[in-house]
């Protein structure tokens, strides 16, 4: 089954990691990647960390990217302007562990991009 990948955009790996840890508790099908501090390994964000995520998040139907802070944001919307896929958004002002599992679990029901992203918002409005 084609499931919509998740990325974790985090200014600190161990937040990335941790969130990927609560997720997996219940949703191991759906790809997660984590996109978490800079290339130094300092706190902060990588577009080419996030570029490397998105690509081994897609699962067939598109990833969802999930971020911090915004200067995260920032950095996943370049991304996802470099990336070769038209099937990658950015979860804009929501939650990244609560929006994330969600997505995840919307996600594991075979819902498309579009249906995820929109499960995610109402969860959150």
């Amino acid at each position: 089954m084609a499931y919509v990948g998740i990325v974790l955009i985090s200014h600190s790996p161990k937040v990335a990691e941790g969130i990927k840890d609560i997720i997996r508790q219940v949703m191991k099908e759906v790809p997660v990647e984590t996109a978490g501090g800079t290339d130094d390994h300092e706190i902060g964000t990588s577009v080419e960390k996030i570029q490397a995520a998105i690509e081994r998040a897609d699962g067939g139907k598109g990833v969802l990217l999930f971020y911090d802070l915004g200067s995260a944001m920032m950095n996943a919307e370049v991304a996802v302007e470099l990336s070769e896929s038209e099937d990658v958004k950015v979860a804009v002002d929501l939650p990244l562990l609560e929006g994330s599992y969600v997505g995840a679990v919307e996600s594991g029901m075979g819902k498309s991009l579009d249906e995820v992203l929109a499960a995610v918002k109402k969860a959150f409005k």
